[in-house]
């Protein structure tokens, strides 16, 4: 028989290769029988372990919300894990970041929104814009603690869904063109530039059919989770990448330029 795992060796295991910027093995392959409830169990030792140094939890990212990612990664469904303090930036404060920070980067341009209200199982689209107090175009960058970015869905989970900073650019209020926003979010396009070169191409409809659907999913999923509590007003999330995650370089500049929806263009430079 497995032995049952020790979560909170997981994540001080997950904590340790995070903040000394070194990889491990995957949890999955490992003799104790590793599986994605297992995951869920270390996600609360994850927070715990940040909230124990002074950190302080101000939203959630969801990952593995664009069905082109899911074969490549060997899942099903979509991911999340915390964000914090030390992780949040503005990216009018932060126009660059060192590559060097994080062990193996990717970039992702992602919708942000600064929930106003907690909200609950069962919304529709327009109760749950109600919710949500700002929305941002902006970039979450994420790391893998695990060689060659090849790893299961429970590795991710465990290793806080991979994330490592999240960026955001300039916050548009929800509610005065709330009809406008539903529409745009589903529809909008989007176009990844690396160095002034067009790298990717993608858009809200990635995003299980708009970035509402993964919020939507989030609450839903957590809704289920006797481990992780709900979402709670004040938090930002992140609802997922927008097009391909993109390996990142220092002496890069990634560029994202959108259409179909009021949003500014944003960059992030490497060092």
């Amino acid at each position: 028989m497995a032995r049952v795992p020790d979560h909170a060796a997981v994540a001080g295991e997950v904590v340790a290769c995070l903040d000394e910027h070194r990889q491990t093995t995957l949890f999955s392959g490992r003799s104790d029988g590793f599986t994605l409830a297992d995951a869920h169990r270390v996600t609360p030792h994850i927070r715990a372990a940040f909230e124990a140094r002074g950190e302080t939890i101000v939203g959630r990212k969801i990952g593995f919300t664009n069905h082109d990612m899911w074969k490549a990664f060997g899942v099903s469904a979509p991911i999340w894990g915390y964000a914090t303090d030390r992780t949040l930036h503005e990216l009018k404060d932060t126009p660059s970041l060192p590559a060097r920070a994080f062990i193996g980067p990717r970039i992702e341009p992602e919708i942000m929104f600064g929930l106003k209200s907690a909200p609950r199982p069962g919304m529709d689209d327009e109760t749950l814009l109600d919710c949500i107090d700002w929305l941002s175009l902006g970039y979450e960058v994420v790391p893998s603690i695990y060689p060659g970015w090849k790893f299961t869905a429970a590795d991710a989970v465990a290793a806080n869904s991979v994330h490592g900073a999240f960026l955001v650019g300039s916050r548009h209020a929800v509610a005065p063109r709330k009809r406008q926003w539903r529409e745009e979010l589903a529809n909008f396009s989007v176009e990844l530039y690396c160095n002034g070169k067009l790298s990717q191409r993608g858009g809200g409809a990635v995003v299980l059919g708009s970035p509402l659907n993964a919020l939507r999913h989030l609450v839903e999923l957590l809704a289920h989770d006797p481990n992780n509590p709900p979402l709670g007003a004040g938090e930002i999330i992140s609802t997922g990448t927008l097009t391909l995650a993109m390996p990142v370089g220092a002496g890069e500049s990634w560029t994202t330029k959108v259409s179909g929806i009021p949003l500014d263009e944003i960059t992030l430079r490497f060092g």
